[in-house]
Formats: structure tokens, sequence, C-alpha cells
């Protein structure tokens, strides 16, 4: 898959009643967060729920987001109130992904490559922190803050529909 092809979309997590859909509450999931520095945790908190949709936040195993965002106040407390942890990535890392055609589903960002050097963070660091797993909700870029969701490898063989 390249930049211009979507991405193969995933089924919101079905209702409490409605059991059709397993796979998709066995997701294990990599939250990718990009976002700039003056940023609350209601705009982050805003943006996750929004990229999630229907999946609960219980799936999101780990926090990603790029090494030079590591302190940022938001982020940091977003991570302590749903107890996950934080991974970052290098610029490096980000770049050697990036060179992979399914890294980025998105157009790249200009805020991103003109301040950082790459082209996205959200989606590479959500592929990097979930081993490499397929993108399943790309990049969403609400009020100053860009989410995507990553699944890791290891939990994306039930998603066959057989």
């Amino acid at each position: 898959m390249n930049r211009s092809q979507a991405a193969a979309p995933l089924p919101d997590a079905p209702a409490p009643a409605d059991n059709a859909l397993p796979h998709a509450a066995a997701l294990v999931l990599a939250l990718g967060i990009g976002c700039r520095s003056s940023v609350t945790l209601a705009q982050i908190e805003a943006a996750v729920q929004a990229r999630l949709g229907a999946w609960p936040l219980a799936m999101v195993k780990v926090l990603a987001t790029l090494d030079a965002k590591a302190a940022e106040p938001a982020l940091l407390a977003f991570c302590a109130a749903h107890a996950l942890p934080l991974r970052t990535f290098t610029r490096e890392q980000v770049a050697a992904i990036e060179s992979d055609a399914d890294a980025l589903l998105s157009a790249p960002s200009a805020a991103a490559q003109a301040r950082f050097g790459v082209a996205g963070v959200c989606e590479p660091c959500a592929r990097l922190a979930a081993d490499g797993g397929p993108l399943v909700r790309a990049k969403l870029a609400l009020d100053g803050v860009t989410v995507a969701l990553a699944a890791f490898a290891a939990f994306t063989a039930p998603l066959t529909d057989n």
C-alpha cells in the first residue's frame, strides 16, 4: 500500500450486545501522537477519542511519539491518567520506517518536515511502537494534535473475514 491508497477500513468495535465482530475487540493497538507544544490534556483526550471512535481506549497498550516530544506535559499527563507507557523514537528511526511504502497513509506533514526533518510523527511512531504492525487508523489532525493507530503485528491475523 502506498500513500495514494486508502487504508483498508477495520470495523468499529461492536456495541456491547453485538458479538458479530470479536476480532475488533481483540486488537492490541499502539497510539502515535504528534502535537504542538502548547496543547492541553483536554486537547489530547479529544483527539484520541475522535481517532478511536467506538473502540475503547483499553485496546491501546502504548503511546508513541518523537523523542523531541518526550517531556511534553500534556502527553505525560495523558500517559499518567491512562496508565500507558510512553515510547519515544529518534528522527533516524522515524526516517528509516518512512522509507517503507506502508509507513504513512497520509500526506507528509510540512510542519513535521520543517521542525524535525521527518515526513510525519504520529503514523510512523505508531507503527514503530507496534513492532512494525500496520496502521489501522490513519492520521487525524484535530486542534493541534495528530493521532494515528497501529495494530501490533502479532495481533493482526484474526482480522481477515473468513
